[in-house]
């Protein structure tokens, strides 16, 4: 444990030096959040029977761990690949289960940064109250965010360069920021786009976390829990047996 809380702390402290992070995981989202809530925030969303400011907030969240998921991990550890870093890392007690579950901590900071950033703004400054139960609300939040990230330590894994980490990454990442519903409300999308984008694995988060924070009842829900499990196994087992350290 104390192995992994300094490693932890060095790779927080490395997180923190990087605007990346602050700038797609922080004040993309709140900025997107205040033009939605200035321009339409009071204005229902299609037929939901909820407004714009509403949808838009589970949605934002989200943004916070697709940064750290597709772009976060697996830039990260390509990079230290890249660099010969995981190869001095491979000669120390260091396993890669550490390495990876220090790295998701760190990105999880971030994702928690820009959940409370939102959060913040749109309770102070625009008078949101969450109609659902915040206790849900969180446990989708943690079982959205488990298995996004499980499916960047897939990508860590697999992507042996940085060249193709950028181009897996960047084929992953824009997707299901654009797609998800995550930063463009979801309810916009014309029917047949709506289909499409339900593959997304990340849009079935989106839909959980905001029936959570809606209060309603989804009849597929167990369906999406179990959906999310099942990647967060499947992708972490995938990213632990293919895991190289050069």
């Amino acid at each position: 444990m104390k192995r992994f809380l300094k490693l932890y702390t060095i790779e927080q402290k490395l997180g923190f030096r990087s605007c990346d992070g602050i700038i797609f995981g922080i004040l993309m989202p709140v900025g997107v959040l205040l033009l939605i809530a200035m321009i339409a925030g009071g204005k229902t969303a299609g037929d939901s029977g909820y407004t714009f400011l509403q949808s838009a907030y589970a949605s934002l969240i989200a943004v916070g761990i697709c940064a750290g998921a597709f772009m976060g991990v697996p830039l990260t550890i390509a990079d230290y690949r890249d660099k010969k870093i995981l190869k001095h890392f491979f000669v120390t007690p260091c396993s890669p289960v550490q390495l990876l579950g220090a790295d998701m901590l760190c990105n999880a900071v971030n994702a928690i940064f820009s959940a409370v950033a939102i959060t913040v703004v749109a309770t102070v400054i625009f008078d949101y109250r969450m109609d659902g139960k915040p206790a849900i609300f969180i446990g989708a939040w943690i079982l959205t965010l488990v298995s996004m990230f499980s499916i960047g330590f897939m990508m860590a894994s697999l992507c042996r360069t940085v060249k193709a980490a950028n181009a897996v990454t960047s084929a992953v990442y824009f997707p299901m920021l654009f797609l998800s519903g995550a930063t463009i409300p979801f309810e916009l999308f014309p029917k047949g786009l709506q289909k499409v984008a339900s593959v997304l694995p990340l849009t079935q988060g989106i839909r959980l976390m905001k029936a959570a924070s809606l209060g309603v009842q989804m009849d597929d829900a167990v369906k999406i829990v179990m959906l999310l499990i099942g990647i967060t196994v499947v992708c972490s087992l995938i990213s632990v047996k293919t895991f190289r350290w050069e």
